[in-house]
């Protein structure tokens, strides 16, 4: 009897495995197309990190192109250098304390005294390339009639290689043209002035001429109004001084060449930025002037004018190197001014 109901519970239990079995078949079954069993993870938070290296290690294509983009970004987006004078030796002082300098002349005179602070070759014949457009400048100034028109004549376009590019015909302020010539130095400029205030070029040399003589300036020869190489054109470095002291002293002038910039409008309505060819009007607080040349026969040329209260001191540096003019004159500019 015992052994019949051992043998109907095992039958029992192989009817109850058979039906789970047969009921697990049809679940799978039923499970929709495309998901599978499996183990379930917990979902990962995405990171910023794991962002970034899924956007370039996605495939060895996308990681090489995106290396070979980020080497042409980084190509594109550096700021060029920007062109800057060659950086010189620290800066020499004399026993004396005096900045020493590699121009060929020097004068560093008190604006209103006329004192010479310092000089180094101050007498010495030099061609003064543009900064005899500050003489050019004063003698218009000096005029008057600042608001009166001016025309352009086609004799007067005829000066390369710095222009404004004013054209036969055109009409302007004279003032407009005094600044522009102040600020920017075209020498198309310069002869249009010196046209319409004496009726040539050649007159107009002879107005410099004697208006020199008048301040002192008596080893000094022009021959055209913006100091362009030409024989028998000369000054020196005192004679400038004497003339930069009068034009520091006349207001027009004086209002003009502070000016780190000037928008000059031609005639045709167009308009250009003029930015000032004296460099350290940006580079130092206390300039306030004056007047830059260059020639190749002239070398690095620059007046400087600053003042800080109670002084104020002209400088003129003849004949320097592109490397060193700027330094020089600044350096001789802060000793005149804080000797």
């Amino acid at each position: 009897m015992r052994l019949w109901r051992d043998r109907i519970c095992c039958l029992c239990a192989l009817l109850l495995i058979s039906t789970v079995t047969a009921w697990g078949q049809d679940s799978e079954a039923m499970r929709p197309t495309g998901v599978s069993p499996g183990p379930v993870r917990k979902a990962k938070a995405v990171t910023a990190k794991d962002k970034e290296d899924a956007d370039v290690s996605s495939s060895p294509v996308r990681k090489a192109h995106t290396a070979k983009s980020s080497h042409t970004r980084s190509r594109r987006t550096r700021p060029k250098p920007e062109e800057e004078e060659s950086t010189p030796a620290p800066t020499e002082y004399t026993p004396d304390g005096i900045p020493k300098t590699s121009a060929a002349s020097v004068i560093v005179v008190d604006a209103n005294t006329g004192k010479t602070l310092y000089e180094k070759n101050a007498d010495q014949i030099r061609a003064p390339a543009s900064t005899q457009k500050l003489l050019t400048a004063l003698i218009v100034a000096e005029r008057g009639f600042l608001d009166q028109p001016v025309t352009v004549q086609q004799i007067d376009t005829m000066a390369d290689p710095v222009k404004l590019n004013i054209k036969s015909g055109d009409t302007y302020q004279r003032i407009d043209l005094l600044r522009a010539l102040l600020v920017k130095s075209p020498n198309d400029v310069a002869r249009c002035l010196a046209r319409d205030y004496a009726g040539s070029v050649e007159a107009f040399a002879e107005v410099m001429n004697r208006r020199a003589r008048e301040l002192g300036a008596v080893n000094s020869h022009f021959v055209n109004p913006n100091g362009l190489p030409m024989p028998g054109q000369y000054s020196t470095a005192r004679d400038l001084s004497l003339i930069a002291r009068v034009a520091y002293a006349n207001p027009t002038i004086r209002s003009i060449v502070c000016l780190p910039q000037l928008v000059f409008r031609y005639a045709n309505g167009r308009t250009r930025e003029l930015e000032n060819t004296n460099k350290l009007l940006r580079r130092l607080p206390y300039c306030n002037g004056m007047k830059t040349g260059y020639t190749e026969a002239a070398g690095k040329c620059l007046i400087a004018s600053g003042s800080r209260p109670g002084r104020e001191v002209i400088v003129v540096v003849l004949g320097d190197s592109s490397s060193r003019v700027w330094r020089d004159a600044s350096t001789l500019l802060s000793w005149g001014l804080w000797m």
